[in-house]
């Protein structure tokens, strides 16, 4: 264990308790975070809530917690943070609901349905003194993290520049419910976006202007799954957005995000510096392969595990976030997340208008994760 993995199992300020976690939005990926929250000390899954009673219920019986409603979750004085894991139209209603509770808010990405929303969110919490934090913390596991400690380490020399590359057929194959990917808020930039720019800033720091262009392959998409297989849904959205973003530093990083394509061989990302190209693994999981290649070589090898929280899982930012110190921005911070939607809307407005969008809310590089083990110290 390094000296790092202690900040994962701090407790709620005066307390001396773990943080207490309640739960807005018991859909699919909530799994995960369930899966998760047992392994870190830090933390205490105390209620669930969910439009759906039954479904909040059923997760509360299974988990041994109370299902509450959501007004009476983000009040419950056992509810230190709230986990927003509600559809993103719904983002911002349950932020702010926490935020005038008086509660941390953690939520799933994107932080908000639109920028606007976002920065409300964020306003409100300043004026109230509490935290906000969004997904995806895949990006502080082992993959993303040591890229970035190759970046950091200048083994690529000077950065110049990166590719991310996301290419499926669309979530209608396997989602029962896929509508809300295919309606304003959705898409493949805004869905899937948030890993692969939120991985971009860690390894090339924060995004300064865009350029992009989009478009859309077909009027409706066919549900391939579930009780509505066969049901043909509206796309009101583009589904294919590329792009190019011009970071702070002069790095230019090339965004493609398609819906409307099979599958790319292209690795996910890949960083280029004067002295060597990096792979980089998908930004939607915590860990892979990351393999290098300098100017004066000529394979591809495989570079060691050097940073980045071991073994982490859908959670590990929602705890970062309570055992961050006051004054010290958290790793999968609300800022971070305003300024990667920021990003991805800016983009957008750039395809339509084909004008270059100036990015306007800032965000600091996020600080590197070591590499860092924690323990599961509950068996």
């Amino acid at each position: 264990m390094t000296a790092e993995a202690p900040t994962l199992a701090a407790t709620a300020g005066a307390t001396g308790r773990p943080a207490g976690v309640g739960i807005v939005g018991c859909g699919a990926i909530s799994g995960q975070y369930l899966a998760t929250l047992p392994r870190l000390d830090g933390l205490r899954l105390v209620a669930v809530a969910d439009l759906d009673p039954e479904r909040a219920a059923a997760v509360a019986a299974e988990q041994g917690v109370r299902a509450l409603t959501v007004d009476a979750l983000v009040r419950d004085p056992e509810v230190d943070v709230v986990l927003n894991l509600t559809t993103p139209a719904a983002h911002e209603e349950v932020a702010l609901a926490a935020v005038a509770a008086g509660k941390d808010v953690y939520g799933e990405k994107p932080l908000a349905a639109d920028r606007v929303a976002a920065a409300r969110v964020l306003a409100a919490a300043d004026a109230a003194g509490v935290r906000v934090g969004c997904a995806p913390d895949t990006v502080l596991g082992t993959g993303i993290q040591t890229a970035r400690r190759a970046v950091d380490d200048g083994l690529l020399g000077t950065p110049v520049g990166a590719t991310a590359t996301m290419v499926t057929a669309g979530h209608e194959r396997w989602h029962p419910h896929p509508d809300f990917y295919y309606r304003p808020g959705g898409g493949p930039l805004l869905d899937m976006g948030p890993y692969y720019v939120t991985a971009l800033v860690h390894l090339l720091g924060p995004v300064a202007s865009v350029v992009g262009t989009s478009s859309r392959a077909r009027a409706t998409r066919t549900i391939g799954s579930g009780p509505r297989a066969g049901e043909e849904i509206p796309v009101e959205v583009d589904t294919h957005v590329t792009g190019v973003l011009t970071h702070a530093s002069g790095a230019l990083s090339t965004l493609l995000m398609s819906f409307d394509a099979p599958a790319s061989q292209a690795p996910p990302i890949e960083v280029h510096g004067t002295l060597a190209s990096l792979q980089v693994p998908d930004p939607n999981g915590f860990d892979g392969a990351v393999r290098i290649r300098e100017a004066a070589g000529d394979t591809w090898r495989e570079l060691p595990v050097r940073a980045g929280f071991r073994g982490a899982g859908r959670g590990y930012g929602l705890a970062d976030l309570v055992a961050t110190p006051d004054g010290v921005e958290p790793r999968a911070s609300g800022r971070l997340a305003l300024h990667v939607l920021d990003v991805m809307e800016s983009l957008l407005d750039a395809a339509r208008t084909g004008a270059r969008g100036e990015v306007g809310a800032a965000a600091a590089r996020p600080r590197a994760v070591p590499l860092t083990t924690v323990p599961d110290e509950r068996g």
